[in-house]
């Protein structure tokens, strides 16, 4: 490996550890009962291990290996965009521009074969064409909502956010396989048994 290529993914690498000083809404609860603010570094550890146990429970052919690169990619413009909560209408408004022009910075620091690599993975889990790219958008939206009834619905109570508003988010995930409905489903039993989301207005 020549020397310029290597800085430059060495450079890359140094960019992407910033993932994890970009927090999300979601809330981890410590072992002394405090809480903090989930980052999205953590959020894709969380779902790599999720797509990594349900892979071979979903139904049709699957590559686990184009659906992790998905999963470890697909927040990385968040560094320079952000992150986008799930009910704020306004932030996702613009967040299709603002992480289009993140991607271009962020991929462009790699050397040219690797950056269109990436960007080509990013904008397939963005498309949502793909088995990869549903299954990792499927696993995505779970974690966020595996993490909300972890931490008792802290974030959701915060933003007032109820069973309907979570609906246009976890129904793509649902269809994606019986696998998810099945998981998801438990999850809304156990944030209604919680009364962790708001009642309907």
């Amino acid at each position: 490996m020549q020397a310029e290529r290597a800085d430059a993914i060495l450079g890359f690498l140094a960019l992407a550890d910033r993932l994890k000083s970009v927090e999300r809404r979601g809330r981890v609860v410590l072992p002394d009962g405090a809480t903090r603010r989930e980052n999205s570094a953590e959020h894709c550890w969380s779902l790599a291990l999720i797509a990594t146990l349900l892979h071979q429970d979903v139904a049709g052919p699957l590559d686990l290996g184009r659906a992790l690169m998905m999963v470890a990619i697909h927040d990385l413009v968040e560094i320079e965009a952000g992150d986008t909560f799930a009910y704020d209408a306004a932030g996702r408004a613009t967040q299709a521009a603002r992480e289009a022009a993140a991607a271009e910075t962020v991929f462009s620091l790699l050397p040219p074969d690797l950056g269109a690599r990436l960007r080509a993975l990013w904008e397939e889990f963005e498309a949502g064409e793909t088995p990869e790219s549903r299954f990792a958008m499927a696993c995505d939206r779970m974690q966020g909502f595996l993490q909300n009834v972890l931490s008792g619905g802290i974030a959701w109570r915060e933003h007032g956010v109820t069973r309907a508003d979570t609906a246009p988010r976890m129904d793509p995930a649902i269809a994606v396989d019986p696998a998810f409905a099945t998981l998801i489903g438990r999850l809304y039993e156990r944030a209604e048994a919680g009364g962790l989301l708001g009642p309907a207005p």
